[in-house]
């Protein structure tokens, strides 16, 4: 059977020093310590445990405001189920045409407005810095859904919550990272953070797909362990977990440069004959057939349950910026 870990005390320091997250923006995982990001898994871990009808109370009668410029399923659906499960209340829109942004409207002022309404936002935006610039105009605490290629820091810390609770740990993890590794914003917030608490990282990516520049300076200035290469040959063996990616044909140049790298990977059963008989595979989702169906059934298959995980981050990171849980 498989087991689910549970953070103690000491995982998170012999000192545990108060953390200031009420009324805080959560823009970028390179604001938060180590132990912050400790002490936000603790909180879910506690907000678990307190069963549903307990954790209701938590943000009864507050209200969270979903603002989604660009299309998404899973993030903004996992934000509302979040609110909902802490009791509160969710508005907002799903996409920029159902908001006074076709009409012309700023994003300031559209951030100004709305938090006037609500207690705490989350946003998603196609364009780099949006988060950054929303908070610089909004009176409630905003969260960072994703802004353009950038970044996408909630998907990081529940990634982080799953690693944890699937297999224990993070430092000493050897952690593979297959597919478009160039345009997929949340493999460039998490190996940062990961690299920060000793995880090896792998990288395999078509020609052309490779790990950014940007990124990889950034690995090498904190003296991380990291290799790349294009197939997942025998390095397969030595991994922990395996991290895929889909080909984001929304971020190509071009439909012909999309198709040429199409299905250039497929993770199934016969390619897991390969790996340690408890890797983990996860994935960010959506899936398009970079992991056949087949291997859905295995105990390995854990990118369903990372997305409960990803939902249950996000509950802790409503509660504590609303500072109803720290």
């Amino acid at each position: 059977m498989r087991k689910s870990h549970k953070i103690d005390e000491h995982t998170i320091g012999e000192k545990m020093e108060p953390f200031a997250f009420k009324g805080r923006h959560i823009i970028d995982t390179a604001d938060l310590s180590n132990d912050e990001i400790m002490h936000l898994v603790k909180v879910c871990d506690e907000i678990q445990a307190m069963g549903d009808d307990k954790a209701r109370t938590l943000c009864k009668g507050k209200i969270l405001a979903t603002l989604f410029w660009e299309p998404s399923t899973r993030t903004r659906l996992s934000f509302e189920a979040a609110m909902y499960r802490l009791g509160g209340n969710v508005l907002g829109f799903s996409e920029a045409k159902s908001s006074s942004v076709s009409k012309g409207e700023t994003l300031a002022d559209t951030i100004k407005t709305v938090s006037l309404y609500a207690d705490i936002i989350a946003m998603r935006h196609p364009m780099e810095g949006s988060a950054l610039a929303a908070s610089q105009y909004s009176e409630v605490p905003v969260i960072n859904g994703g802004d353009g290629p950038h970044l996408h820091p909630t998907q990081t810390l529940g990634d982080i919550y799953t690693l944890i609770k699937e297999k224990g740990r993070l430092e000493g993890l050897k952690m593979g990272f297959l597919g478009d590794l160039l345009f997929g914003r949340t493999v460039h917030t998490l190996v940062r953070v990961l690299a920060r608490f000793g995880v090896e990282l792998h990288f395999f990516s078509p020609e052309g797909l490779n790990i950014p520049a940007y990124v990889r300076s950034d690995l090498e200035a904190k003296g991380a362990v990291f290799t790349e290469q294009e197939g997942l040959g025998g390095r397969l063996a030595e991994l922990d977990a395996l991290y895929v990616t889909r080909l984001q044909k929304e971020r190509f140049f071009s439909e012909e440069e999309y198709l040429r790298k199409k299905n250039s990977y497929v993770v199934d059963r016969e390619t897991l004959t390969r790996a340690k008989d408890d890797v983990l595979v996860l994935h960010p989702l959506p899936r398009n057939e970079e992991i056949h169906p087949n291997v859905d059934g295995l105990p390995n298959a854990g990118y369903f349950r990372q997305a409960t995980y990803g939902m249950q981050m996000r509950m802790s990171l409503i509660s504590t910026c609303l500072g109803v849980k720290a």
